[in-house]
């Protein structure tokens, strides 16, 4: 039990410093969850619940103060309704995880982690892609959101990435300049998942707990080391985990 524990808090400290460096962590905190003999849908409960820390902290960095500093209308939609629309979104993704029976949840996790790594490697080329293409209207910018919110609280994998490339749809949208709103509405809707799976209890708390802190040691340590490395180098090392990862769950669940 306790070589768990170990192996959960260095699990959690790698998601953590992935986190900080460039995203990705989901892809080595659920496979770890799960490896720890966790039914999947606790398991990526749980490790929603672990990471969230991190990503509050990140959005109270722009919270501060009586204005917060970069959270923007888009797109002619107020940044209030755009991030009630995506709590929205990720409580209704919640609850759907929550009465998806385990057998269904194994069957399409793999292919949620192939849509995550397939947005994580490709998706600021394909958003570059759709702005020579497409544009979005307040109109249709809602009931996407909401989608992206389900997606969140179902699941969550790169769902930042696929907001900013839906974003990047919409006339005059700054990328940079998103970024504190895209940190906040995901933090946001991975925040009333948590409420949901905690309130069905559906955490499984000492691993937890275990991945919760080595999650904050890894963050912590990670956007240090982070500002040390090259940036497409770390960024080749990630998207090959998240390969890795993709292809053990889909042996797992169809071979």
């Amino acid at each position: 039990m306790l070589i768990t524990f170990l192996l959960l808090f260095a699990a959690g400290a790698m998601a953590g410093g992935m986190n900080a460096i460039a995203g990705g962590g989901s892809f080595i905190s659920f496979p770890a969850m799960v490896f720890a003999g966790l039914p999947s849908v606790i398991a990526n409960a749980s490790s929603t619940v672990a990471l969230v820390p991190g990503t509050l902290a990140s959005a109270a960095t722009y919270l501060r103060g009586p204005a917060p500093e970069g959270l923007r209308d888009l797109g002619g939609v107020r940044f209030p309704v755009l991030l009630a629309v995506s709590v929205a979104g990720g409580l209704v993704g919640a609850i759907l995880l929550l009465v998806t029976p385990v057998a269904t949840f194994d069957g399409v996790i793999p292919w949620l982690l192939l849509v995550a790594t397939i947005t994580f490697a490709f998706g600021r080329d394909f958003g570059a892609w759709l702005r020579r293409k497409a544009r979005l209207g307040p109109l249709a910018l809602l009931p996407v959101q909401f989608l992206l919110g389900v997606y969140g609280g179902y699941f969550g994998g790169a769902v930042g990435i696929m907001m900013l490339a839906v974003w990047s749809l919409l006339d005059g949208a700054d990328l940079k300049q998103l970024n504190p709103s895209r940190t906040v509405i995901v933090s946001a809707m991975n925040g009333i998942a948590v409420i949901a799976f905690v309130l069905a209890g559906k955490v499984w708390w000492p691993e937890t707990i275990a991945l919760l802190f080595g999650g904050l040691a890894g963050g912590y340590f990670g956007a240090r080391i982070g500002q040390m490395l090259p940036a497409a180098a770390t960024r080749k090392v990630i998207i090959a985990i998240t390969v890795v990862m993709t292809l053990i769950f889909f042996k797992r669940a169809y071979f």
